[in-house]
């Protein structure tokens, strides 16, 4: 009851907003149906569905809006299509009034002129209302706010204790000593002996792995727009990375880290807090055998010596531009959205932030313990320790950038996938230690100088 009053109210408060407009400024008066495309799959995909429900039954009903969903895609997908539809290929859908996007797409479109500036519609106190840090991403680097947080996550640390305690058991390791990067490469040395030739860690994404790495050194990856290979801490990113990757401490995979959970090839893997939802329960080997699964989240690792930083991921939703009725129908949406009950409820059960500082003022203070997923609860309580003592950064925004975050990591896994295959052949006639040294010959050199 609480809750439909609170719907009624804020219906009724839009409404006095908007009828002093008049139809010139919003021409809200007319029905209007205003088309979303997103890429949200359950668990978001249950929660923007039946919050758009909800919204078109309410608020839109009183105000004359229909929001309808034509395109759910996964993020390529459906770059590729606004992309095709803003550059008017042969084929290509019309543009959506409204579209969940990522900051890198959401520059091409605003080069074009294409995306609204949501400060036209959103005033200062408005805006004000959401998390400085999550709102400046949205300005694409600049003074204009062309995308509208919705929902943003950073990276954890995924670690099977199932597997870790009886590795632990057995060697002396420790839980917390996966605090540090050169812990985890510590227990990766130990756990590649013990187990026989195994796997420990994986970091998901090698870019961010090496880009939060050089932050947490004091340095940047990233400057002007090509990668910094001189610095000195790129040694130690390749140090972190290469010699285990070959060795087979690390896994060489670029698929995301759930699967080599779920099948026991790994440890620990670094991921991204969204992925909390899809933590398998059971780990099932290769000889068909299964035990429990006990997914436990730690914050993101950090180099020793270096700050504790860690990356702030996440899209927005833009709007395209086309009249003053359509924009103003899809600000008032946006508004509804992301006020704080409706933001709550949308990132719930998710490993989502909320994105307003009320609502996240609410996440960080224990609303974990409402929710029934333990891992998603538990990723809950490592985002709000996190909140207390990490700097979150917002990678830079420019039109070749996802370019450079694709070729960097594709040539490290491939020198490392390359190198280890002659590693492996050459551990019939040589120790491991001087198989290793012959693969390696030059790796870095010949890494750093290729680029």
């Amino acid at each position: 009851m609480k809750r439909i009053v609170c719907v009624v109210l804020l219906a009724t408060l839009l409404a006095g907003s908007l009828v002093g407009c008049g139809d010139s400024r919003n021409g809200l008066k007319d029905f209007v149906t205003l088309t979303l495309w997103h890429t949200y799959v359950d668990p978001l995909r249950a929660s923007i569905d039946f919050l758009i429900e909800e919204f078109n039954e309410t608020v839109g009903a009183g105000e004359g809006i229909r929001i309808e969903t034509t395109l759910v895609a996964d993020a390529t997908n459906l770059n590729d299509k606004l992309l095709a539809a803003a550059y008017d290929e042969p084929g290509a859908p019309e543009l959506p009034d409204i579209a969940v996007i990522y900051p890198r797409i959401a520059l091409d479109l605003a080069d074009k002129g294409l995306l609204m500036d949501f400060a036209e519609q959103f005033g200062e106190v408005e805006l004000s209302l959401f998390v400085p840090a999550f709102l400046e991403e949205g300005r694409l680097g600049g003074d204009t706010l062309y995308l509208l947080p919705i929902a943003k996550s950073t990276e954890v640390l995924y670690v099977n204790t199932t597997i870790f305690d009886r590795f632990a058991t057995a060697t002396g390791a420790e839980l917390s000593q996966l605090s540090t990067i050169e812990g985890i490469l510590d227990a990766a040395e130990k756990y590649l002996e013990w187990s026989g030739g195994k796997a420990f860690f994986y970091p998901e994404d090698l870019f961010n792995f090496s880009m939060i790495g050089f932050e947490q050194l004091g340095d940047s990856f990233v400057k002007g727009r090509e990668l910094d290979f001189s610095s000195p801490v790129f040694r130690s990113i390749w140090d972190a990375y290469y010699p285990l990757a070959v060795k087979g401490g690390i896994s060489i995979f670029d698929r995301y880290n759930s699967y080599l959970i779920q099948i026991g090839e790994i440890v620990c893997a670094t991921g991204t807090s969204a992925g909390a939802s899809f933590c398998p329960d059971t780990v099932t080997y290769a000889d068909n055998t299964t035990e429990e699964a006990n997914i436990v989240i730690l914050p993101y690792p950090v180099f020793e010596g270096g700050d504790k930083t860690a990356l702030q991921r996440g899209g927005g939703m833009c709007v395209f531009k086309s009249d003053a009725r359509r924009q103003a129908a899809a600000s008032v949406f946006l508004k509804w959205l992301t006020a704080p009950d409706q933001n709550l409820r949308f990132t719930a059960g998710t490993g989502y932030m909320p994105v307003t500082v009320s609502a996240f003022g609410d996440y960080l203070s224990g609303g974990a313990e409402n929710i029934d997923n333990i891992h998603i609860r538990r990723v809950m309580e490592t985002i709000s320790a996190m909140h207390d003592s990490y700097e979150f950064f917002i990678p830079p925004v420019f039109a070749d950038f996802d370019d450079l975050q694709r070729v960097f990591s594709n040539d490290l896994r491939r020198v490392a996938e390359n190198d280890r295959r002659e590693y492996l052949r050459l551990l019939s006639s040589l120790d491991p230690h001087s198989a290793f040294d012959a693969a390696s010959k030059n790796g870095y050199e010949a890494f750093v100088s290729g680029r």
